[in-house]
């Protein structure tokens, strides 16, 4: 049986020696990297009306095997404790001195997320699939609809189901119901597989993160039917776009991104096949780079370690 991991990611002003720091402290606890990734980005002089320099951070993400946190050499440096806790604290000390932000996560203990779904259901079964099938290293808490279409789909795979009806006279007591059981259910992603209604301010800073999907074009069609716009243009390419909900609506931070070439034999249908397509491929990664803890937001964009 293999022990679980711990998976840490971090950010930090840079300054030479990050490395071998974070990495060092890992080594005189006795506790072996088995993956690592980082970045620095190039500090950049502010642009004209702005009064601050973007850039000059470190990122990281560390994956440490917990195997010898019992060991005595990591019993030494954890004052005699193998908890967890006790290696956050100790890890939080040098992340605090060098003025890192940081978060962990264990292969034990695996996140619970929350799908928002309508009526769409390619995206909500991608999901499924692949969870049952351990590429998305979660739990799916709940799915919660504003119409009860997919009841089913939920029952089919025994994930509780919620419906929450939204007009707009009852939009903010609906978000409030959705906070709720998204606490109740200790959710801490949320995801929006062909959610088709937009989420408040309000309701977005009270919620965990959220990521939402939606068909990229070039150009983009927005609208209740832009694969027929699509093919009124002559497009040569379908696409998606993952991203971090915002309150700005579609322009939260890109996350995964991806294009089909597709021809002028194609009608709207078949480009609406195409496109559900490329969209549960795209909105998987974005996830499953989530829950991995590769993502880091960086302004408006991120780097995905």
């Amino acid at each position: 049986m293999t022990s679980a991991t711990a998976t840490f990611l971090l950010s930090a002003p840079d300054q030479p020696g990050l490395v071998a720091r974070f990495a060092g402290f890992f080594f005189e606890l006795g506790l072996n990297i088995i993956d690592s990734s980082n970045h620095a980005t190039v500090r950049q002089p502010a642009a004209k009306g702005e009064s601050l320099s973007h850039g000059g951070r470190f990122h990281m993400r560390l994956v440490v095997d917990l195997g010898a946190l019992a060991s005595p050499q990591a019993l030494a440096r954890l004052g005699d404790s193998t908890s967890r806790r006790a290696l956050e604290a100790a890890f939080g000390e040098l992340a605090e001195g060098l003025a890192a932000k940081w978060s962990v996560g264990y292969s034990d203990v695996p996140p619970k997320i929350a799908i928002l779904v309508t009526r769409e259901s390619s995206c909500l079964y991608d999901l499924i699939l692949r969870q049952k099938q351990g590429e998305l290293p979660c739990e799916i808490a709940l799915i919660i609809s504003n119409h009860p279409t997919l009841e089913s789909v939920a029952e089919g795979f025994r994930i509780p189901f919620f419906t929450l009806p939204v007009t707009a006279d009852t939009k903010r007591d609906q978000e409030e119901k959705l906070l709720a059981l998204l606490r109740r259910h200790h959710v801490s992603l949320v995801v929006l597989a062909r959610y088709m209604q937009v989420l408040t301010d309000a309701f977005l800073a009270d919620a965990p993160p959220v990521i939402n999907i939606h068909h990229g074009f070039l150009p983009a069609f927005q609208g209740a039917r832009p694969y027929f716009q699509a093919f009124d243009r002559g497009v040569k390419l379908v696409g998606a776009t993952a991203h971090y909900a915002t309150k700005d609506l579609d322009e939260g931070p890109i996350i995964e991104q991806d294009v089909v070439r597709v021809n002028h034999g194609m009608g709207p249908e078949e480009l609406s096949r195409v496109g559900r397509d490329v969209e549960r491929v795209v909105l998987a990664r974005a996830v499953r780079s989530h829950l991995e803890r590769r993502v880091v937001v960086e302004g408006r964009r991120t780097i995905v370690l």
